[in-house]
């Protein structure tokens, strides 16, 4: 059995959720094991949604400094699938056999270009197969 997994965009925004205390914790729970046990990856899409959310939307906006930190700390260990055209072309193919849209389709294949047997997010339905990734939503 696969041990690697891919943390979706959701786990990082949500743990920084104050309004969802049970979410937040379980985000930061998952983000820490992953770091931890060098079992997580992410891609740099994760990276790129993640700040734009962080810098702009969030209720205090997360600082350049903070940001600078938290890609330090947080992300890059943990980040280890890059965009190439093989990867797109793989988010094509699985988007048409899947019908999914094309940002959760890119996240699919850097999950299994990443050689990751589960895929942490509440975007999809839980315990959906795709390819060789099994999705789990840790929120449901």
């Amino acid at each position: 059995m696969n041990d690697r997994f891919f943390l979706d965009t959701n786990i990082f925004v949500y743990s920084f959720d104050a309004s969802s205390p049970k979410k937040a914790a379980q985000a930061r729970k998952l983000i820490r094991s992953a770091i931890e046990t060098r079992g997580g990856i992410v891609s740099y899409q994760v990276v790129q949604e993640f700040f734009n959310v962080a810098l702009r939307r969030f209720s205090k906006p997360m600082s350049g400094v903070d940001a600078e930190q938290y890609l330090s700390t947080t992300f890059r260990p943990l980040l280890s699938v890059h965009s190439s055209q093989a990867l797109y072309g793989e988010a094509l193919r699985i988007g048409a056999r899947f019908q999914l849209p094309w940002y959760d389709s890119l996240i699919v294949a850097s999950a299994i270009e990443g050689q990751c047997g589960v895929l942490y997010s509440e975007d999809f339905q839980d315990g959906q197969e795709i390819g060789s990734v099994t999705v789990s939503n840790p929120f449901a």
